[in-house]
């Protein structure tokens, strides 16, 4: 079987369903099994190693954010690349699921080119959140941001980093938190694209992450927004 393998993960049937279809449709994406809750598929993870696992949050008993730690905990399965499906506005586990390791973030009413390309980006090693999606993560992470103070701090590395960002760089940074794409960024603040890139990517390394999203969290978790 040739084309990217997919675990197709979420309680709703109808759901699976009509994921599946969407993704077939694709020509180089299969679905390869699905699975109702966490705990099968975990189990199905192990026995057919996709490339990629789509996985809902909400689920009863075992739940995605369970999974997705069971499956990091697992040596022969802890590299698998799992993109999560969310209804942003009612997922209070958002910034739990960057934290569990989630590789990137696909709402569920995404169309069809959105969820084509975030698992071919998923699946190519990449962190797949879009600008869209990067939106809805900062304004959820905005609503629950004393939910989220209450039981998260921030590490000493993400402190450390923080005080280590240039002016320009908790600049660009600032407008990433806000879900601004490097473009917009680029446009904002009179640079060139390559020179936000370049920011960003210096960012990540002094805040110690590895991607945009995580460095969204660890930003906020810090408190970029909270002083100069």
């Amino acid at each position: 079987m040739t084309g990217v393998r997919v675990l197709l993960v979420d309680d709703q049937a109808m759901i699976r369903s009509g994921i599946r279809g969407l993704l077939e449709l694709a020509g180089d994406l299969v679905v390869v099994g699905e699975a109702a809750d966490g705990r099968h598929a975990v189990s199905m993870a192990r026995a057919l190693r996709p490339d990629v696992v789509l996985m809902d949050l909400q689920m009863p008993g075992v739940d995605g954010i369970q999974a997705i730690r069971a499956i990091r905990a697992d040596e022969a399965i802890a590299a698998l690349p799992v993109l999560v499906l969310t209804t942003f506005d009612e997922d209070d586990n958002v910034l739990v699921a960057l934290q569990t390791g989630a590789n990137g973030f696909l709402a569920k009413s995404a169309g069809h080119e959105e969820l084509v390309a975030a698992v071919r980006a998923v699946a190519a090693g990449e962190s797949s959140l879009s600008a869209a999606a990067t939106t809805a993560v900062v304004s959820h992470l905005a609503r629950t941001a004393g939910r989220v103070a209450a039981r998260e701090q921030p590490s000493v590395e993400e402190v450390r980093g923080l005080a280590e960002l240039t002016a320009r760089e908790r600049e660009v940074v600032g407008l990433v938190v806000r879900g601004l794409s490097n473009d917009e960024i680029a446009g904002h603040l009179f640079l060139s694209t390559l020179t936000v890139k370049t920011h960003i990517n210096r960012a990540m390394r002094k805040m110690q992450v590895s991607d945009r999203a995580r460095l969204v969290v660890a930003a906020m978790r810090a408190g970029l927004l909270d002083g100069p």
